[in-house]
């Protein structure tokens, strides 16, 4: 068990580079309440494992890895809900959600890309293609220069993800 002794080194990178960490961030964001949040975020980050703030030689470039994943998680997020936001603004008004329903479908689209997220790049790709395009696995193959086995790998590893996300909704 953790003792507030071992959240020390969490607090003095806290003092002293919360404030950069801030400015760094709104130059990138735009926004001062999105920036202190991500700003947030990360010290909450850091917070998981408190030991790793003890020695760092660059406490600003780790500060700000983790400030870009967050920042890119960010962004991903944003898009899909501009692009949910627009497949909505297509649909006659007798056929769209209440509000409530779209905030649940949002947050599980959301849900969805985190999970699909944790995928490498190019499984989160084919199993895209083959989940929102219809491509088959001879033309993601394809596409991606990959062989039709390593697409079969791919879209596995998509479902397990998606069903452990639906596994941990019925729980």
């Amino acid at each position: 068990m953790l003792t507030p002794a071992d959240y020390a080194p969490v607090q003095r990178l806290y003092t002293a580079h919360h404030a950069w960490l801030t400015g760094w961030l709104s130059r990138r964001v735009y926004d001062r309440s999105d920036a202190a949040d991500l700003s947030q975020d990360t010290f909450l980050r850091v917070l998981s494992v408190p030991h790793q703030a003890e020695d760092l030689r660059e406490p600003r470039a780790y500060l700000a890895t983790i400030a870009k994943r967050l920042l890119a998680n960010l962004y991903r997020r944003r898009s899909l809900e501009d692009a949910w936001r627009d497949a909505l603004a297509s649909l006659p008004d007798e056929q769209a959600p209440s509000a409530e329903s779209q905030a649940a479908i949002l947050e599980a689209l959301n849900e969805v890309d985190q999970v699909l997220s944790r995928l490498s790049a190019k499984a989160r790709q084919a199993f895209l293609m083959s989940q929102i395009e219809g491509y088959s696995q001879e033309e993601i193959a394809l596409t991606l220069n990959i062989s039709v086995r390593t697409v079969q790998r791919y879209l596995l590893q998509g479902f397990e993800e998606c069903i452990v996300l639906a596994s941990s909704e019925w729980l």
